[in-house]
């Protein structure tokens, strides 16, 4: 018998952009993984008419129902019209507030979408991703001792997407590749503020990721040599050379996800945090 995965649907009701609720629906649905969760995702919903529209299209294809209302009327519908539909609902953040309202003795103010206000934590981050836009794969290397980290490897170790998750914690990233025989800026070694750390993996893991990488038509691309394992391995013993002559840490990623390997960044260094 041919072995198919079972299919559910995930409702996701949010009067915000609903980002907290795809991030719990994910982290809770990936735990089952016989299962496949169709997402149905409701942002900005905040008066009864949004509602009701919503709760009909649950209705001709019901599921789990996850949201993340301040209303606690709208709330309340919410969780009776799932009821009478016999279907589970979950309002993501109450347990948590009212865990810090009882630790806190005061009630939280309920505010749609407090947590994208434009404050000056928001403005960092948008600062913090145009710096490290601007000095991805050794781009501006004159300005790397404005940067708060600085990521080395050679190519697919993962250096722009730990660099944009980097950014959008508030941490300006900038990123270079190591190229056996080319010399890093000057720059990078006078820069003074910056934490450096160098990213390595595993030869077999890199050279996976690059045969799958879309090489498109570049004239003159060397494809095989680009995916050798000896010429990757020369690579590697190079970079983490490199990094043991400067004493900057390094992180084998093979493993690791972007969020963990951002973490183990953000712990070699404390004031980032």
């Amino acid at each position: 018998m041919e072995n198919r995965k079972n299919f559910f649907h995930l409702h996701l009701i949010s009067d915000s952009t609903g980002e907290t609720l795809i991030s719990a629906g994910r982290a809770a649905s990936v735990q089952f993984q016989s299962s496949f969760a169709i997402e149905h995702v409701y942002p900005l919903i905040r008066n009864r008419k949004q509602l009701l529209a919503v709760l009909e299209d649950i209705d001709r294809e019901p599921g789990i129902v996850l949201y993340t209302i301040v209303d606690q009327e709208l709330a309340g519908f919410i969780d009776q019209r799932c009821r009478e539909m016999g279907l589970p609902s979950v309002n993501v953040l109450e347990p948590i507030m009212a865990t810090f309202q009882a630790y806190l003795g005061a009630p939280s103010r309920r505010r749609v979408g407090a947590q994208h206000a434009l404050n000056a934590d928001y403005f960092k981050r948008i600062e913090a991703l145009n710096f490290t836009m601007d000095h991805d794969d050794g781009q501006m290397p004159e300005d790397y001792d404005e940067a708060d980290v600085v990521l080395v490897g050679i190519s697919r170790t993962s250096k722009t997407p730990t660099s944009i998750y980097l950014a959008n914690r508030g941490i300006k990233t900038a990123n270079i590749p190591i190229v056996p025989g080319a010399d890093l800026p000057e720059s990078l070694y006078r820069a003074t503020h910056p934490l450096i750390v160098g990213l390595v993996a595993t030869t077999d893991r890199i050279s996976q990721v690059r045969e799958n990488r879309e090489l498109g038509a570049t004239h003159g691309f060397d494809h095989r040599h680009y995916t050798d394992r000896a010429t990757i391995n020369e690579e590697l013993k190079y970079a983490r050379a490199l990094c043991a002559r400067h004493n900057w840490p390094v992180i084998d990623v093979t493993r690791r996800s972007i969020e963990e390997t951002a973490a183990a960044i953000v712990a070699l260094r404390p004031k980032l945090r």
